[in-house]
């Protein structure tokens, strides 16, 4: 059973009362209620008292804070299954198991958590967010790795936003919807597709309901052809090659536009870290003073500007938290802040690192159009590095695609088109999508099926028309 839904409508909640952690009203009108459904026999279970329940936090970069040592060390203490080897092989996890966890990158730290999660014995199992900070290869990974716990005796629960995870993780769906902080509804399970459909549509048939006034369609703009691109070409970089320590980059010459949107596939490796504005993909927030006080301090001519909050502003919705401290903002909400102060910068090219970490679906579909509309106004060039493949796929222009081994030997190949860019990128990871008929969503096809086959033997990995 998976989640999928607006931000702070209940999401957390939810998982508490499932967790039997809050005191609920009397259990004779509870199983009344529910008589008849899998609900029953679920709160039946707690009543008696006879429920295990853990949770894979959403929040990874806090775990280094609450767990000291290895991460062998951590696993074996956990291991109530016997299957760590399995795990930590599906999850890439083998060759740190001598590491620190307070060493680990945001990456490593999740596929951790989820590893820790999955060791253990337990009646329920929930997921939050297990997507967060991984790239696709690896998010694809997690998904089987937690479908590997399904079992009849079981309770599988995930929190998600990558719809693309979402659609291939899930065997049915519920949706959330209400109104952020103040309250949430919860729809009836639907099949996959339907569950996901009913959310873009912002309409639950089921229930005549509208909760949203206009549907989310994923419309990929039209790409330049090669000849119109080189015409425009505005900016060229020459071939170059870096070596830091044990890892090296090679990049192939290529050149770049303004009013252009690069988005950089490839797969997570341990990097370090023009006039150039820069959104990190860890943010930590320093400043102690509210938001409107930082964005006054940071971008004071942009942020008040007209068109700046017309493009920018409204539609991240700062204005919402813009007296909030910032030490107190959500994930999200630190997401959204940051990203306003990344484009409220002068700059001729924007380096953008995960902009959908820790946004909600449509905040991700919102932020993908501040900055498509931000570039084109402001005749700038983006550079964005983004896993959620959805969002990759609609903000992209062109793609950058890299080559090579991970933390160790990269290339980093000339721009291409949209179709040709992923095309080669989702050969190297033997992963095939479709488009959804209704709303044009690539989706993932399942392993081996038949669609999964034949685009595999026609090269067609990636389809912007079905």
């Amino acid at each position: 059973m998976t989640n999928v839904n607006l931000r702070n409508v209940g999401k957390s909640a939810k998982r508490v009362a499932l967790w039997f952690e809050w005191d609920p009203p009397d259990w004779q009108e509870i199983l009344t209620y529910f008589r008849g459904s899998e609900l029953q026999n679920y709160f039946t279970k707690i009543l008696e008292d006879d429920l295990k329940a853990i949770i894979k936090p959403q929040y990874v970069d806090q775990i280094p804070k609450a767990a000291k040592g290895t991460v062998g060390s951590i696993l074996d203490r956990k291991d109530e299954t016997k299957t760590q080897a399995i795990v930590c092989q599906q999850l890439d996890l083998t060759h740190l198991k001598e590491r620190n966890v307070e060493d680990l990158s945001g990456g490593e730290l999740q596929r951790f958590a989820c590893a820790v999660v999955c060791i253990q014995k337990a009646d329920i199992f929930m997921f939050d967010e297990p997507s967060s900070y991984l790239d696709v290869k690896q998010r694809l990974k997690a998904a089987i790795t937690i479908r590997s716990l399904i079992n009849p005796d079981r309770y599988i629960i995930v929190v998600e936003h990558d719809l693309s995870v979402l659609d291939y993780l899930s065997d049915f769906i519920c949706c959330l919807y209400g109104v952020p902080s103040a309250y949430g509804v919860v729809t009836m399970p639907f099949s996959v597709r339907e569950g996901i459909n009913i959310f873009l549509d912002g309409y639950v048939p089921t229930e005549n309901l509208r909760f949203r006034d206009a549907s989310l369609v994923f419309k990929v703009a039209e790409t330049a052809n090669e000849e119109e691109v080189k015409k425009m070409c505005m900016y060229k970089y020459p071939g170059m090659k870096k070596k830091m320590g044990e890892f090296e980059l090679a990049i192939v010459a290529g050149e770049f536009t303004d009013s252009e949107i690069m988005v950089m596939l490839g797969e997570n490796g341990e990097v370090p870290v023009l006039n150039v504005s820069y959104k990190p993909q860890k943010i930590s927030p320093k400043s102690t003073g509210s938001v409107r006080q930082l964005l006054h301090e940071k971008i004071r001519d942009a942020y008040t500007h007209p068109q700046f909050v017309t493009d920018v502003m409204k539609p991240l919705q700062i204005e919402n938290i813009i007296d909030q401290e910032v030490q107190t903002l959500s994930g999200g909400e630190l997401q959204r802040v940051a990203l306003a102060l990344c484009l409220g910068k002068p700059a001729d090219v924007y380096l953008i690192d995960e902009p959908s970490a820790y946004l909600d679906s449509e905040q991700r579909l919102m932020a993908a159009r501040v900055v498509k509309r931000f570039i084109l106004h402001a005749k700038k060039t983006a550079f964005v590095v983004e896993h959620d493949f959805i969002m990759a796929t609609y903000l992209a222009d062109r793609v950058i695609v890299f080559d090579g081994v991970p933390s160790k030997n990269t290339v980093a190949n000339s721009p291409q088109t949209l179709l040709a860019g992923m095309n080669k990128f989702l050969s190297q990871l033997e992963i095939t999508f479709r488009r959804d008929p209704n709303n044009y969503r690539p989706r993932i096809n399942k392993l081996n099926s038949i669609k999964d086959v034949e685009q595999k033997k026609s090269g067609n990995y990636f389809f912007l028309d079905d």
